[in-house]
């Protein structure tokens, strides 16, 4: 097993340093970095915003921020021997925080957009685990860090499929303008990252945290991992459209699995609560508003928990042998629901956790 730095330079922008990092999903991208099955990797990242906000910025200066820039993220990362139909299991190891961050209120953004129509900027200091701001005082946010992006490229045949079925519903369309590196056809084909699909991307989920394992599916050779936008703190739903947003670094260890008993369609995380959140360990599902057809349904939550916990009664189907019937009575029983984001249009994201204790002898099989 190897180690290795991916260390863009993240106090420079993608928008200055386009050739350092990726902010569309297309298949064709170069690797940025070749690793071996089972190698662990020490990912720098920089903030969703691509530095945008700084310690001296005001509210003002939101009104003049390139919303076609955010998302930068670090990689691709090659994964030799990951093939399309595999799983990449991604550890996460460990995620660090920088000692800055911010939260804006962006105009047009947002679960309450047409109530918040001016710019605010929260900006906070980042120490001993904890995040507070002088202008929310007598307030302190403690640290959950995880990785708010990350996910693995899609085959031509799946980009266009996105493409095509986005453009149905009006989403925001692949554009130039912003996109790094600035080489075409990726930067007017590749698509946004705004909205979170089936192969990861903007999950905004927090169970992606230290010690968690997330399972992708594989759609090209070598996967094509990216990771970015780490977050400090965020509450489930990021109502505002924004976490405490901050530069980060992740260790991350990759392995591609081929004999597995359960192959997830969109991503599955494997997570620990936090103490203070019951320290319980949990397998997570992840649904979308994409009904059976291929179609967006857009910001439609309930179908997204329906797709969530059909795929929790999957697992549990392939993992414990449970019927469908054994399975919904669990899901309903011990499966909590949660609306991990609802502000990423047109695909908000509900997540179901189960919590692996109540198995006596069960346990994920990992390849």
């Amino acid at each position: 097993m190897a180690e290795h730095h991916l260390a863009p330079p993240i106090r420079r922008s993608l928008a200055e340093a386009p050739e350092t990092g990726h902010n569309r999903w297309h298949p064709d991208l170069e690797p940025a970095l070749i690793v071996a099955d089972g190698d662990e990797i020490l990912v720098d990242c920089r903030d969703g915003l691509d530095g945008q906000v700084v310690v001296t910025s005001v509210d003002a200066d939101l009104l003049a921020m390139d919303l076609n820039r955010p998302h930068p993220m670090t990689g691709p990362i090659f994964v030799e021997g990951a093939e399309p139909g595999d799983v990449l299991q991604v550890d996460i190891i460990e995620v660090r925080t920088d000692t800055f961050g911010s939260t804006p209120v962006i105009p047009g953004f947002g679960l309450l957009a047409d109530r918040f129509p001016d710019p605010y900027l929260v900006t906070w200091g980042l120490h001993n685990g904890a995040a507070s701001s002088g202008r929310l005082p007598g307030i302190t946010i403690p640290e959950d860090a995880f990785i708010g992006v990350i996910g693995v490229a899609p085959s031509a045949e799946r980009l266009a499929h996105w493409t095509a079925r986005e453009a149905a519903v009006d989403a925001l369309p692949p554009t130039a303008d912003g996109a790094a590196p600035t080489h075409e056809p990726y930067a007017s084909t590749g698509v946004r990252t705004i909205p979170p699909r089936e192969l990861g991307g903007n999950l905004d989920v927090m169970q992606i945290r230290t010690g968690s394992t997330l399972f992708l599916p594989v759609d090209v050779p070598g996967a094509l991992l990216s990771l970015g936008d780490i977050h400090f703190a965020q509450g489930d739903g990021e109502v505002c459209g924004c976490a405490i947003e901050t530069h980060g670094q992740a260790r991350i260890r990759v392995s591609a699995h081929r004999n597995v008993r359960h192959r997830p369609t969109t991503p599955l995380i494997e997570s620990t609560e936090p103490a203070f959140r019951a320290g319980r360990r949990h397998i997570s599902t992840t649904g979308m508003p994409i009904d059976e057809d291929g179609r967006i349904h857009p910001m439609d939550t309930t179908l997204a928990a329906k797709n969530a916990i059909e795929l929790m009664i999957q697992w549990l189907g392939d993992e414990a042998g449970l019927t469908r019937e054994q399975a919904y009575v669990v899901c309903s029983a011990s499966v909590d629901l949660r609306i991990s984001e609802i502000v990423d249009v047109p695909h908000p994201v509900v997540s179901a956790l189960c919590p692996l204790d109540i198995f006596t002898e069960i346990r994920p099989q990992r390849g």
